[in-house]
């Protein structure tokens, strides 16, 4: 069970919320709020796991006040003006929600937030079969068996997808091979091949010439890290 609270200064907006969790079962709202102060004192005292909170709010916003919150916890920011998304977002929320929003949209982030809390409390020992990236305001759940390749583009990555249109999200090289290590195994690993290429190991469907064939693409083998490929696939 997801504990909850919400904070809105609005009390319509709290009513909304409160009915729609009540027709979810793996989400328990706690309490609501409508003053940041209050909630804070609260969350001091009961920790949470998840967060509704409005962004535009006259005391402290929303934002500011999940900066300010003594303990890590997930959080959907719902709010009436979509210029605030981009900010709540880049704030790893889990999803952001524009008023009015309507009950499957809303299930929509609390099933979000529900898969995003099964991967964090998963067992250690149980290696994931998926990672989340953060792309177009909201949390992709992508699937490892079904990445063809991942291309960098400047500061983006494109993460190629069989049957689907790729993930374009603002993330390095360097911290999608960290989330790919944590999901790694011996059967199932990625391999960067080039600066501006990662290839899912299994993917790989010949060698030649200093490339690789993914997909039916031709991909490159940089010189950088050809020594490292070699030790993996000596031709």
């Amino acid at each position: 069970m997801i504990r909850a609270i919400a904070l809105d200064d609005e009390p319509p907006a709290l009513r909304v919320i409160t009915r729609f969790c009540e027709q979810i079962d793996f989400i328990d709202l706690q309490k609501t709020f409508s003053r940041t102060d209050q909630a804070l004192t609260y969350l001091e005292q009961f920790p949470v796991d998840l967060l509704f909170l409005d962004i535009n709010m006259p005391s402290m916003s929303g934002i500011e006040f999940y900066k300010s919150i003594p303990h890590q916890a997930m959080v959907i920011f719902t709010t009436a003006h979509a210029e605030h998304a981009v900010e709540g977002f880049n704030l790893n929320a889990v999803d952001y929600l524009l008023k009015p929003f309507t009950f499957d949209r809303f299930l929509q982030a609390a099933n979000r937030a529900s898969d995003y809390y099964q991967f964090l409390h998963a067992p250690t020992q149980i290696k994931p079969t998926y990672v989340y990236i953060r792309a177009d305001y909201r949390l992709y759940k992508i699937s490892l068996a079904d990445i063809l390749f991942i291309e960098g583009l400047d500061d983006y990555l494109k993460i190629h997808i069989q049957n689907s249109r790729p993930v374009v999200t603002r993330m390095t090289m360097k911290t999608i091979l960290q989330k790919l290590e944590e999901t790694d195994d011996k059967t199932e690993g990625f391999i960067r091949v080039h600066r501006s290429y990662i290839v899912p190991i299994s993917r790989i469907e010949a060698i030649k010439n200093k490339t690789v064939l993914v997909a039916g693409q031709e991909i490159p083998i940089g010189a950088s890290y050809d020594a490292d490929f070699q030790k993996r696939f000596p031709i």
